[in-house]
């Protein structure tokens, strides 16, 4: 028999070699192990996002192939990203709720699934129902933020932030590895061939995915439970962050994130080709995006369990600012490309477990699965932007230049924003949500006003493209206060 730790002790999560025995509805269940977690998580999260960035490297080959032009293939993963946001939060709620091991395993299938029908695609339309919607629901079901909910239900309040870290970090081995290898493999065979063997590979998720089981209440440390008892029901906790403008601002925040991290991984490999850089330099650069994230996610992680998580949020952005002016000042080349990558790498997913934090700060964790799934909503309205912006300017311009300074002009919002959010525990909420349209409005004009920004830079047909974009985040707004 393995001794029990007492009640309430974060021992508990390491208690006997695999796991600790906690007592729920319906029978005995066993949580698991917190580094066991943390292992499948890393991994879980490495070949979802590691099959997902090596979509960047895809456009050029599909263009050729389809006859279509890149405007085409970035509203594809435009798309892709929208649906990825509008299903996260479903998909965090129903794992909160039903279990993350299951919803894991289901997203991996349907990931292995629409890469299987990308692959045969032989039209836009095709590509839209493979590599769009269908990519994005599955990614929603078996993405990182389905796995940093339930590890930072497992971690002890004092390390939850740096094992949100070490799983981000994790995550980013997938980009490392899995970018040169899809490389490799278009180069080799063609583009349909690596999206058939990436199918393959994303199995694997489902196989990973039963360490993560149990519901939010099951995956929870006997301390906190005790501290919180059973937490807010979902109502409760989607009114207190209707009313909240902090939670507000996180979500304006995130959405920078995604217009970056999108914007950069879709369209730096056709960037650099339109600039001269060689086609490996541009792989390369993806790739060490994801190895120094590594680092970058590690050491956000630790700092967050130590100093204020938006006051480092807030110099994350500011140094993506920074970085991507340096690389369009200096001239670009091969090596500076590189390095490019590199720095940017740093700041990539070093957000994520900030981010996820500050989530948890506010409303704890029984409900994480679904408010971070809204905040991460908000970053996949920055990403579609992000992405099919992108490739519009490119092609109406012949450039991809005010692209790039849009998103210098979002790195300085961002800032701004982390410097005034609270992240202490959000209020109750007692304000009808009716009344609620001030700071959603505020936010909007906010946004609407950086369009304006980057429609005075791309000219009319930027224009164009930007007030979708804030119409749609209208609507993730109307979805937080409703």
């Amino acid at each position: 028999m393995i001794p029990s730790p007492p009640p309430g002790s974060e021992s508990e999560h390491y208690a006997g070699p695999v796991t600790a025995a906690i007592a729920a509805p319906g029978g005995t269940r066993r949580r698991p192990n917190l580094v066991l977690a943390i292992l499948a998580g890393g991994t879980i999260t490495s070949i979802s996002l590691g099959v997902r960035y090596s979509f960047g490297l895809f456009l050029d080959p599909v263009v050729e192939t389809l006859g279509t032009d890149r405007g085409a293939f970035a509203l594809v993963i435009a798309v892709q990203n929208i649906v990825w946001g509008l299903a996260q939060p479903v998909a965090g709620g129903v794992a909160d709720r039903y279990g993350t091991g299951r919803t894991l395993a289901a997203g991996g299938l349907a990931f292995a699934g629409s890469m299987v029908l990308m692959s045969t695609a032989e039209s836009t339309a095709m590509l839209m129902l493979s590599a769009g919607f269908l990519t994005g629901v599955a990614v929603a079901a078996a993405s990182f933020t389905v796995v940093l909910s339930a590890v930072g239900r497992m971690a002890p309040i004092g390390r939850r932030s740096l094992a949100l870290g070490v799983v981000s970090a994790a995550g980013s081995i997938g980009q490392f590895v899995l970018i040169p290898v899809a490389r490799r493999l278009i180069d080799a065979q063609d583009w349909r061939f690596a999206a058939a063997v990436l199918a393959v590979v994303t199995i694997a998720i489902a196989a990973f995915a039963p360490v993560l089981r149990g519901s939010a209440i099951e995956q929870q440390s006997e301390s906190e439970r005790a501290s919180a008892g059973a937490g807010n029901p979902l109502s409760v906790d989607l009114r207190r962050a209707a009313s909240s403008r902090s939670y507000m601002l996180l979500n304006l925040g995130f959405f920078v994130c995604g217009f970056h991290v999108v914007f950069i991984g879709t369209h730096l490999a056709s960037y650099a080709a339109e600039v001269g850089v060689s086609d490996n330099a541009a792989a390369n650069a993806l790739a060490l995006i994801g190895l120094f994230n590594v680092f970058g996610s590690l050491l956000a992680g630790a700092l967050g369990d130590r100093y204020s998580k938006t006051r480092l949020l807030a110099g994350i952005y500011a140094l993506r600012g920074v970085f991507i002016v340096g690389y369009l000042l200096v001239p670009i080349t091969n090596t500076t490309t590189v390095v490019f990558g590199a720095t940017i790498g740093l700041l990539w997913l070093s957000t994520v477990p900030l981010t996820g934090g500050i989530v948890n700060q506010m409303f704890g964790t029984r409900n994480a699965g679904a408010l971070f799934g809204i905040v991460f909503f908000s970053h996949q309205m920055g990403a579609f932007l992000g992405a099919w912006m992108g490739g519009e300017i490119a092609d109406q311009t012949g450039s991809y230049t005010a692209a790039w300074w849009a998103a210098v002009a979002l790195a300085v919002m961002a800032t701004l924003c982390h410097l005034v959010i609270d992240d202490g525990p959000a209020p109750g909420a007692e304000v009808p949500a009716r009344t609620r349209v001030a700071p959603a409005g505020g936010l909007a004009a906010l946004l609407l006003a950086t369009g304006i920004v980057g429609a005075a830079l791309a000219g009319e047909t930027t224009a164009e493209a930007a007030a979708p974009s804030t119409g749609a985040y209208l609507c993730v707004i109307a979805v937080g206060t409703g």
